[in-house]
């Protein structure tokens, strides 16, 4: 029987999850607060819309840990909780919610980053923040609301793009630059072995990197890089952190076994990968202005993150049942959202359950929901907004019957 502590990749076997002497030196010295990351960001450059007493660095609440405390009090980190990650018709509670994969981000991101010397709050807020614009459904959630938005307005939807609307607009928190530059380019779909920082200095610059993405979707997206080293930290953990806890999910499933993987390692996959991934990239960043991992530990993890692909994500049992009905329920949907918002009927539930609601909540911090302006976008707002079983509900409210086409959640 294979243990955690004598886990070894067949595939990857120099990734021991060891640091050399040298490195293990290091990190001491940096844990300890012998030396410092002159890489770090520090909380006194923390850039934000509104300069405001009541968002004043603080020795008590330093500007970053403002930034998390706003986040993890907003409604919509609350939903998380309500959001499956991979799986979304298995009737089973041990299968990650997003409001569990956002935490493990901030874990293995804080893990590296504090080795790193590293600012761990900045780090924090950033992997709470990074899916808070999530859709329901997962994955094929956000490909559905997509394809309706793209066709009826030419913009793109990613939820990395929403996740920055929501801290930025939606809930009007004054949400840091680097908090939120950091959420739009953690960009966990497109892996690097190297990461290096881009250069961000203005909310003006950040407000056109935004819109960019809006307008050219994957063409802007794929290029984005954060500002800042705990940016970067967060975009590679954030793929340490699910491309194990996926297979571990697929295996309660029942989509996966534990020998339905190339590595032999099944579910411990997770464990291998928490270990080997975190030291890898501390050992190969230690010192330097950017993020990094070996050749071996990249590889290995475009490997096992195409095996995913193929073997997961790409599922019949996972995207299949929801591809046949699910695609053209999210059409519908905006379609009659769109309607409700046009037509003004506000007894529907855009505006009971959204419009209402963003309106008050902003109105608490002297902002007003300007819904009016960009009728599509308040849809985008709304639907994205959903929990799982929200959705599931007002689909069977608007459309009789939609019920039918959701494949039954039952734990006996």
């Amino acid at each position: 029987m294979t243990t955690q502590g004598s886990l070894r990749n067949r595939l990857a076997p120099h990734l021991t999850g060891q640091l050399s002497p040298d490195a293990l030196e290091q990190v001491r010295l940096l844990s300890s607060g012998a030396i410092k990351n002159p890489h770090a960001t520090p909380d006194a450059q923390a850039i934000r819309r509104d300069i405001s007493d009541r968002d004043r660095d603080s020795s008590l609440r330093p500007s970053f840990v403002r930034d998390a405390e706003k986040i993890m009090h907003m409604p919509a980190y609350n939903r998380l909780a309500g959001k499956t990650q991979v799986f979304s018709f298995h009737a089973n509670d041990d299968l990650t919610r997003r409001g569990l994969h956002v935490q493990l981000v901030a874990r293995v991101a804080r893990d590296i980053g504090r080795a790193l010397g590293l600012n761990l709050d900045l780090i924090e807020a950033i992997a709470l923040g990074h899916d808070i614009g999530h859709t329901p459904f997962g994955h094929a959630g956000e490909r559905f609301l997509n394809e309706v938005f793209h066709a009826r307005t030419g913009r793109w939807f990613f939820h990395n793009v929403q996740s920055v609307r929501v801290l930025d607009v939606l809930y009007g928190r004054n949400v840091s630059m680097q908090t939120l530059d950091g959420v739009i380019c953690h960009n966990g779909e497109f892996e690097q072995q190297v990461l290096r920082t881009a250069s961000l200095s203005s909310m003006d610059e950040y407000d056109t990197m935004v819109q960019d993405c809006w307008s050219r979707g994957e063409a802007a997206i794929s290029h984005l890089a954060p500002s800042t080293l705990e940016g970067c930290v967060v975009r590679v953990s954030d793929i340490i952190a699910y491309v194990g806890k996926d297979r571990q999910d697929a295996i309660r499933a029942g989509i996966a076994s534990e020998d339905t993987f190339d590595d032999g390692l099944g579910g411990a996959y997770n464990a291998w990968a928490l270990k080997a991934f975190v030291a890898d990239v501390v050992e190969h960043s230690l010192g330097g202005e950017r993020i990094a991992m070996s050749e071996e530990a990249f590889l290995e993890m475009r490997r096992a993150k195409r095996e995913n692909y193929q073997k997961i994500y790409g599922a019949q049992e996972v995207d299949g049942d929801m591809d046949k009905g699910m695609a053209e329920l999210f059409w519908r949907l905006y379609e009659r959202v769109v309607d409700d918002l046009l037509a003004g009927r506000t007894e529907a539930p855009v505006f009971r359950h959204h419009v209402r609601h963003v309106a008050q909540w902003l109105g608490h911090y002297g902002h007003t929901y300007d819904w009016e302006r960009d009728i599509h976008l308040t849809a985008v707002d709304y639907i994205s907004s959903m929990t799982d079983s929200y959705c599931m509900a007002l689909l069977e409210y608007l459309f009789p019957g939609s019920s039918a086409l959701f494949p039954r959640r039952e734990h006996f």
